[in-house]
């Protein structure tokens, strides 16, 4: 039997193409993707597992890294984004990506993993320092994590756009979302625990603000 499907994943299968131009035609967006998985540093041969994957926007990116040997595995919740991935997948005849559903806080994984890669998805867990912690367990010590999330920007030339940036949660996330209190204040306080928290997790974290400071991208090895 399959499993229900909540609201935020209606919504996500309702606009999932929409999601997918805006995910892969946004100006510049390819190059903040790219930036963000040189800092996850995959390697040739590596399983790269990839929480939250949306629509598959990062998975060509992540298969050059890890080449023809290695295995990338996309996970989302929602099904219409991923009917859009495995259209991509299958596009492509990519033999070593696959796309699965389930949970990212949880993911239903049986075998080793190298890296987790984790795009414009933390924001949305209750508790994203818990769930970094378990994506650090599941690669383990020598294995790598990386984030790339988008939050306000503090740079003083690009305030002013954080009106914008509010339009932009407000009308590209579910109703949960739009109607939570201080939606904007909740997505910081969680994109910057997350990234906080691959800190602890590795000693060797690195991080970096791209798109005028609206793009946070962290890395590291975790210990």
């Amino acid at each position: 039997m399959s499993e229900p499907i909540g609201s935020t994943q209606r919504f996500y299968t309702r606009w999932a193409r929409l999601y997918d131009l805006v995910a892969v035609k946004t100006p510049g967006i390819k190059r903040v993707r790219r930036a963000a998985v040189d800092r996850l540093e995959p390697q040739p041969g590596d399983t790269v597992v990839e929480m939250g994957c949306g629509s598959g926007a990062n998975l060509s990116i992540l298969r050059e890294r890890v080449g023809s040997e290695g295995r990338v595995v996309g996970i989302d919740m929602s099904p219409g984004v991923l009917g859009v991935a495995r259209e991509r997948v299958d596009r492509h005849r990519w033999a070593n990506v696959h796309v699965i559903r389930g949970d990212a806080t949880r993911p239903p994984l049986d075998e080793d993993v190298d890296c987790v890669f984790a795009s414009l998805v933390v924001s949305m867990f209750d508790d994203p320092a818990t769930v970094v912690d378990r994506w650090a367990d599941l690669v383990g010590p020598g294995g790598r994590l990386g984030l790339l999330d988008l939050a306000r920007s503090s740079r003083q030339g690009a305030r002013p756009l954080n009106g914008l940036f509010r339009l932009f949660v407000t009308y590209a996330n579910p109703q949960s979302v739009r109607e939570s209190d201080e939606p904007l204040g909740r997505l910081d306080r969680r994109v910057a625990t997350a990234h906080r928290q691959l800190g602890e997790r590795c000693s060797d974290a690195t991080h970096d603000a791209r798109a005028l400071g609206f793009a946070r991208i962290s890395g590291g090895t975790v210990d």
